[in-house]
């Protein structure tokens, strides 16, 4: 059959070989004069986020956003803290209408625990348009798992897989978006490992051992999180007989464990081995029996060794995933408002410790703390910056509320839009403390509050 023939074909044709623009014009009623970013995860291990654009809604609630891309890119468009996801293909134009929505409902809320999913709509888009190609397919696709999961998964029915074959084939046998012929094959493969329709070994050599890795196809991937799980230390009958605490303490980590892992014949491709090692190390990573400071040394040897460029963006992000935050990291980098309505960078206040202290109006508990700042800040100022961040959406709520509390001296600024300070320090919880030190690192998140030991912390870190 065509589509089955044409799902057969390696992984991830080139699909184009430079950087060419993509244009998203749009509207989304509601959101006048809010900034809209476009993220995507660094790799899709970690997802780590990196933003690609950001732009602002105009008053009519359009806007107009383009974007350089090598290849077909899964996207996360935010208005807020609210997301939806769409693929964008390099050189392609697309034009969007996001679902109206009164954003400004939620102004006094939990980002991390109350954001929305964004309804959003490709205005007159071609059903072979990739989009539209995943939606049906997952619906089809959906719909099937539903009504078939205890004869998959318990009654072990081939059958009923190769039937669905035959109606993936009548719906999509005359596509030939690469892509998708790659999302939907290992979607596919999905249901193959759910009815044990070939054994571990055989998945293994149909969709990985001889195929090149699908780093950016967010179906490839999800298989291989889902097949490589705990792969070093439970699943392969080979690795897990490895005495991996040796290995870490070794003098080259890195070439010890990745010259051991040849023994599992399922990852005799160098690349694709060194791409299970290094999620297998995220995983020891929060593991009581290994040493973390040793499960980082061979991470971080495996970003500076590796021949792979993409094995070393996924090196990177787990560093920074397994160490964001942490003493001795940069503190992540922002530009607020001030009272005063200037900008004030964190940046700016190097050559003292800051203490930070992310607050909103509507919480009771930061005001109380907020309270018990003012004898410490009187005491230290000549030697610590106190930093207030009111998470307040709009700057005058803040302004008015610090102007009623005439011993509110030190500096206080304004998230205001920018949403992704919350993001960079985890902040699901208010009051949040964070001590700085004087060169921009964090010495210590989460720091005590006032009334629990934060003073015993400042002191700390000026000695």
């Amino acid at each position: 059959m065509r589509f089955l023939g044409l799902l057969a074909f390696s992984l991830f044709f080139s699909l184009v070989s430079f950087s060419q623009k993509t244009v998203i014009n749009g509207i989304a009623p509601g959101a006048e004069h809010k900034v809209i970013r476009v993220a995507t995860p660094c790799d899709l291990i970690t997802f780590w986020e990196k933003n690609l654009v950001t732009s602002r809604v105009d008053s009519t609630g359009h806007f107009s956003l383009s974007v350089d891309l090598e290849k077909t890119t899964s996207v996360i468009i935010s208005i807020d803290f609210h997301k939806t996801e769409i693929f964008l293909e390099p050189s392609k134009s697309y034009e969007i209408r996001i679902a109206p929505m009164k954003y400004d409902e939620y102004t006094e809320v939990n980002p991390f625990i109350q954001s929305q999913n964004l309804m959003l709509e490709i205005v007159e888009s071609d059903p072979q348009e990739l989009n539209n190609l995943i939606g049906t397919f997952n619906s089809i696709y959906s719909g099937f798992l539903t009504e078939n999961f205890n004869a998959l998964y318990h009654d072990r029915r081939k059958i009923l897989l190769d039937t669905f074959r035959i109606q993936l084939n009548q719906h999509f046998g005359s596509v030939k978006n690469a892509y998708f012929l790659d999302y939907a094959s290992y979607k596919i493969a999905a249901l193959e490992q759910l009815t044990q329709y070939y054994n571990q070994g055989q998945l293994a050599k149909k969709y990985f051992t001889d195929k090149p890795v699908g780093y950016n196809n967010v179906e490839y991937m999800d298989f291989f999180n889902n097949f490589f799980s705990k792969y070093i230390t439970v699943t392969s009958n080979t690795l897990r007989k490895l005495d991996f605490t040796s290995l870490l303490k070794g003098a080259d980590p890195y070439k010890a464990i990745l010259k051991a892992m040849t023994v599992d014949t399922v990852l005799k491709n160098e690349q694709l081995r060194e791409l299970v090692m290094l999620k297998g190390l995220m995983e020891l990573y929060n593991t009581t029996t290994y040493s973390q400071a040793d499960v980082l040394a061979a991470i971080n040897a495996a970003r500076e060794k590796t021949k792979f460029q993409d094995n070393r963006v996924v090196a990177e992000d787990i560093v920074s995933l397994l160490t964001k935050l942490q003493p001795g990291t940069m503190a992540p980098e922002f530009t607020l408002l001030n009272r005063d309505q200037k900008e004030l960078s964190l940046k700016s206040l190097r050559g003292k410790p800051v203490v930070l202290c992310f607050w909103t109006t509507y919480c009771e508990g930061c005001l109380s703390e907020m309270d018990l700042i003012k004898p410490l800040y009187d005491k230290y100022r000549e030697n610590v910056c106190f930093v207030s961040v009111s998470a307040d959406k709009y700057f005058s709520k803040m302004l008015y509320f610090i102007n009623l509390k005439k011993d509110y001296v030190w500096t206080f600024v304004n998230i205001g839009d920018q949403s992704d300070v919350l993001k960079d320090y985890d902040v699901h919880t208010y009051p949040l403390f964070v001590l700085i030190d004087k060169e921009g690192r964090i010495y210590k998140y989460a720091a005590e509050q006032p009334s629990n030991g934060l003073e015993a912390d400042i002191q700390k870190i000026l000695q």
